[in-house]
């Protein structure tokens, strides 16, 4: 998780979707190297319990969401920065949608749910995208709509 979030290229002024809340606990390391998160659990009870514990420890700019990770959170959108801790087919066209021009988004991509390659994707400040494979990890499936 720690070499992700440095691939993100964090500056302390983004706002950053991270998809897996999982803990809360790579949330609350975010929230120390960006202004704003925003997380998506789709496990109503980790949610819950990681939305509680953040609150509880003080963890002011994290907000956790309820719902599919692999559509992102269009309400808060477009983010510096997108971070997904579970491993995808191929990066959802929902997230690439919500990444802002000059983001850097980071995501397990592999043709199997069980090793992926960590991919992190920029856009340019015209719109375009640019994949850079990063190196060989494994993560759980990405589970949604746009994942396994």
């Amino acid at each position: 998780m720690a070499y992700m979030i440095e691939a993100l290229e964090l500056l302390g002024q983004e706002r950053v979707l991270e998809i897996g809340t999982g803990s809360g606990y790579a949330a609350a390391v975010l929230s120390r190297c960006a202004a704003q998160v925003f997380t998506v659990e789709r496990i109503p009870s980790l949610a819950e319990s990681a939305r509680d514990r953040l609150q509880e420890l003080g963890y002011q700019n994290v907000t956790v969401h309820l719902g599919d990770g692999t559509l992102g959170w269009r309400e808060h959108a477009p983010y510096d920065a997108i971070v997904v801790t579970a491993g995808a087919p191929d990066v959802p066209d929902e997230l690439l949608e919500q990444l802002a021009p000059g983001g850097r988004l980071v995501i397990p991509v592999g043709s199997t749910p069980h090793l992926q390659d960590l991919l992190r994707v920029r856009r340019t400040a015209d719109g375009a995208l640019r994949r850079e494979m990063l190196c060989p990890v494994r993560f759980v499936p990405l589970i949604g709509e746009q994942g396994w």
